[in-house]
Parts: structure tokens; sequence; C-alpha cells
């Protein structure tokens, strides 16, 4: 059966914004579209986890005058952003009845942009892990090939938006979390400099300011007017960049100049790349070189080992300060079956550590961001790949029957400190950052980043190509992307899957 209005597959949201502004087509039709879409590719990808169709109906009704993003169809990421009167299950099973009261600053700002929310995306447990896999909410898939991953841990939202399910998707980054599910599954998007995006009003920042909420889209234009629309402090934040004179809109069709562009293959945090991922920074230098950029070979020199350590430690604090939080959503004390083995694992590691471990850990990445502002004076933006490795099959970094023994063994006896001297964190930290070198440096030093789809590999699988910017630099970004999706477009790439359904 032909799914309705065809060309809405084709469209992002600004245009669709523009056609429901011009009557030429209503924010109920559209709402429809998404959700036959959502209806029909959604059993194969499992990307959006609660359908909302009985609210998407209501807001598409009830749309604020002159908003620019008036009755376009997106999903709110089942982490972080709560609506008000529905469940934010943060990936577990025991949350998936806890109803917030009120929206999130960011989701009332999406609000007051005209968005209609047609579901919430599927995420990892607290948004752990950079594949998309929760035991309570099951893998979500790749729509370029279902049995590989879309990433995470906003891999529901990157599969939806590559699936045209949805042109825009809220997603959030705490170590890559929107940048890999950009590279994964063939779109874009960019995490803001932290303290750009509002995280109230329930949380001060997250992770230690490691995590910028913003989307995923098909377009950059989309992903620049949203943080227009959204940017900027809110009450009570403890960190807060100055606000932007104009508009990011505005930058994606100006000219960039001639950039000073580093570029590098060498991981930050792992030790090798795959070839493919090799072959799309190659692609990407030589296109830069091409568009009339100052391109050389060049990275911060930094002691990755000791820094992904680190990187995990805060992690793991994190991981435990989440779980005594989901007890207090329980109220009770929580227990080891709230929670998957590897989750609570990890936050019997991050209990075990020692206030001065954390400290410690805290001023060796501070001075990382030293030592890479440092570097970003003599260049523009560094371009990395985003990934190490293609889309992996779904399970591949999951612990193996003899890890998730010894993790539930441990878990039992709760003893952290066991765990930390079985080298269980360095395995984990191996096995992760093999997967994810380059994106965590950057939520660390708080720079903007962004994953642009440049590159295909022979299986036909999306390559994503990572471009960081100055602290605060989101425009030259903007304005580097926009002339990227001149030069190589990549919009009229469709999944398989996609094209199939039409």
């Amino acid at each position: 059966m032909a799914l309705p209005f065809p060309e809405y597959d084709t469209l992002d949201g600004l245009a669709l914004a523009g056609l429901i502004a011009r009557r030429e087509i209503s924010a109920t039709e559209v709402t429809e579209a998404a959700l036959a879409r959502i209806a029909d590719r959604n059993p194969a990808l499992n990307a959006v986890v609660r359908p909302l169709d009985d609210l998407a109906r209501d807001m598409a009704a009830k749309l604020p005058p002159d908003a620019p993003f008036a009755g376009v169809p997106m999903l709110i990421k089942d982490l972080l952003a709560n609506i008000a009167g529905v469940p934010t299950s943060f990936g577990t099973r025991v949350l998936q009845q806890v109803v917030p009261q009120q929206d999130t600053e960011l989701v009332a700002r999406y609000r007051r942009a005209g968005a209609v929310f047609v579901g919430k995306s599927n995420t990892p447990e607290f948004g752990l892990t950079p594949f998309t896999e929760s035991q309570a909410l099951g893998p979500a898939r790749n729509p370029w090939n279902v049995e590989r991953t879309p990433g995470g841990s906003s891999g529901g939202s990157g599969a939806a938006v590559a699936a045209r399910m949805v042109p825009i998707t809220h997603g959030g980054d705490g170590g890559g979390s929107l940048r890999i599910p950009a590279s994964c599954n063939g779109v874009f998007s960019i995490k803001p400099s932290r303290g750009r995006m509002p995280m109230g009003p329930d949380i001060g920042d997250s992770w230690r300011g490691f995590v910028q909420e913003h989307v995923i889209t098909r377009s950059v234009r989309d992903c620049a007017a949203m943080l227009d629309v959204t940017m900027g402090e809110d009450v009570g934040t403890p960190v807060a960049m100055p606000a932007f004179s104009g508009r990011y809109l505005d930058e994606v069709t100006r000219d960039p100049g001639t950039l000073r562009v580093a570029v590098t293959s060498t991981p930050f945090f792992g030790d090798t790349v795959h070839v493919d991922c090799e072959a799309a920074l190659s692609d990407a230098e030589s296109l830069l070189t091409s568009l009339g950029h100052q391109v050389e070979r060049a990275a911060p020199v930094l002691d990755g080992r000791t820094l992904a350590r680190d990187f995990l430690t805060i992690v793991a604090a994190e991981a435990r300060a989440d779980i005594d939080w989901l007890g207090e959503q329980l109220r009770r004390a929580p227990r080891s079956d709230d929670v998957e083995v590897a989750t609570w694992a990890l936050g019997l590691v991050g209990r075990s550590f020692g206030a001065s471990d954390y400290a410690t850990s805290v001023r060796r990445l501070q001075h990382a961001g030293r030592i890479v502002g440092m570097f970003f004076s003599r260049y523009d933006v560094l371009v990395t790949p985003t990934l190490a490795l293609p889309p992996f099959p779904i399970g591949m970094l999951q612990p193996n029957g003899a890890e998730r023994f010894a993790l539930a063994l441990f878990g039992r006896l709760g003893i952290g400190g066991a765990l930390r001297m079985a080298g269980l964190l360095d395995e984990t930290a191996k096995k992760v950052f093999s997967f994810m070198p380059y994106t965590p440096l950057f939520n660390v030093t708080g720079q903007p980043a962004m994953s642009v789809p440049l590159f295909w590999n022979a299986e036909g699988l999306p390559i994503g190509t990572q471009v960081v910017g100055r602290f605060g630099d989101e425009a030259t970004l903007f304005r580097l992307a926009g002339q990227l999706e001149q030069a190589r477009p990549w919009a009229s790439r469709v999944p398989p899957m996609v094209a199939a359904s039409r």
C-alpha cells in the first residue's frame, strides 16, 4: 500500500514547515505521513520505542503561531528530555511507567518552535554505550543494513532520520552520542559547545559538562535553524556560552573562506582504524583541498591511554550517581536487578573510586583541553574519521559469556574494587574505544564537533567524517558544512529499505 504524501521522504523540516505555512498542506496531513512511515518502517528498525500518535495529532491541531518548525514531526530521545505526561525510561525497565509532570526546558523550546512530537526514540540504558541494545527496549537497527548497529546512544534517533520517518530527531552527546549515530546512519549532526544548550530545570550539567543535547537531521540548515531557536542559557544554569549575535541558519549559505585545516587519522583514545574509515578521511581530505582550503596532516599530542581511563573514571562515577538517582525515583534502595549487569558493575566501579581518583582524572582531562586549545590557535578546524569502524554487527560489543558471568558475580558480591583489580574497566575501555576513539575528546574539551556524511563503503554502509571547531565557533562549522553539502549532496542517498517501501 502506498504511503501518504509521497514527497514527504524528500523534504527536510524547513521545507515541510514552508508548505504548512503556505497552506499547501496541513500540519495534520504531515503528521499522518510521519505516523504512517513509523508504522511501516519501525518494525524492522525498533527506532521508535514509544509512539505518541494521540499527542502528535493534538499538537498538530494546536500549533503556535509563526513558529519556524510549525507542524514538523520530531522524535524525542527516551533519555534526559522529558515530555510532560509521557514516561522517560532512560533505557531502563523500571522507569517505563514513571511519568514526569513537566517538560524539560529544551523540550519546551521545541514546543515553542512548533515541532510535533510523534514518538520517543530508542537509547541504551542511561546512554552508557555507543550502540543501542538495551534489554528493556531491545536493539535499534540500521536502515542501511538491519543486522548492523545504528550507533548510540542516540541510535534510534539516527536510524529514524535515515529511514525518513521524521526529518529531525532530538539526541544527546556525552562521548559522541549525536555524532556516532549520524556517522552510522549517513545523516548530519553537530554537538554544540559546552554551555550552548539548556539542561534545566532538573539538571545543572551532565557528566561534568561532557553532555550537550541537540538534533540529528538530514540537512545542515535544519540543524542550524533548530540551534537558533533552542540555544541559550536557562534559569540557574552553572555554565552558559555568550549568546551568538547572528543566526546559524544564515551561516550555512556563507562562504567559509580559506580555512586552515588539520587532518589526522591517529586515534586519540584507541589504537587502530579500519581501512574504510581511513578511505573516508582521505576522500574528505581531497574534497577539502579541491575546495581551496589549506590542508595538512597534524594532530594534538596526547596520552590517549591515560585519558581514556580518566574518561571512564568519570563515566563510572556518573553511572553510580545514575543508579542512586534511580533509587530516588523508585523511592527505595536500588537493586542489582533494576539495571543491566554491565550498568550495575560500572556503578560498583564508580563507587569504589576515591574522591582523589576522581579529582585527578578531572585535572588530567582539563589539562588535555588546554593542549587541544593551543592546537586550535594554529588551525580553524580539525578533521578526523568520526569512528574507527564501520557500523558493526549488532551484539559485537556486548560482553561475551565469560565477561557477563564475571560481571554478574562481582555484582552479587558488591566488590567494585575487585572489578578494578580484575582489569575489567580497562578491557571495557579498550573495546569501546576501538570503535569510538575520536569523539569523546571533544566532550572533554567542550568544543563543537560535527559528523558529515560524505562517504559510503563497498558494502553500502555510511562512514562519517568528524570536523571539530574552536570552542564557541559553531559558525565556522556550519559554513563549512553548507559548503560540503553543496559539493557532495547526501540527502538523495536513501537506504534500500526506504526505497522498497515507497
